[in-house]
């Protein structure tokens, strides 16, 4: 339960960074600070759901790229996240749907997520 918990206050942060960093690009709903922990609970239900079924179908363009491929589907993740979040008043919003403002997002919270892993999560726990 400790292990859920800390990965859910880790993705809330990083998504608050990334909205703080992206601040007239992408606009929360909710700017309340239990917002970015439901929104951090989505992004982990939906790396955890989705990012497998997403990885695998496409398995040949992750190949074809080298693995950038990867890149494009964490936007992708990064934007249903969001979409999920906006039926609960919690999400975020990207005006006119820019992609590249969406991808700089998914990178911001795939960094800060690595570096606050790695700082706040010992061995035992990352297994």
């Amino acid at each position: 339960m400790g292990k859920f918990l800390l990965r859910v206050i880790i993705n809330a942060v990083s998504v608050y960074v990334a909205v703080a960093i992206l601040s007239g690009h992408i606009l929360m709903q909710n700017n309340q600070w239990y917002a970015y922990l439901v929104l951090g609970l989505i992004f982990g239900l939906v790396n955890a759901l989705i990012r497998p079924v997403l990885m695998i179908a496409s398995c040949p363009l992750l190949v074809l790229t080298l693995g950038l491929g990867t890149l494009l589907i964490n936007t992708l993740l990064f934007l249903i996240a969001g979409w999920i979040g906006q039926g609960f008043q919690m999400g975020f919003i990207i005006p006119e749907q820019q992609f590249w403002f969406a991808f700089l997002g998914a990178l911001i919270v795939s960094v800060v997520s690595l570096i606050l892993s790695r700082f706040l999560m010992n061995d035992k726990q990352k297994a």
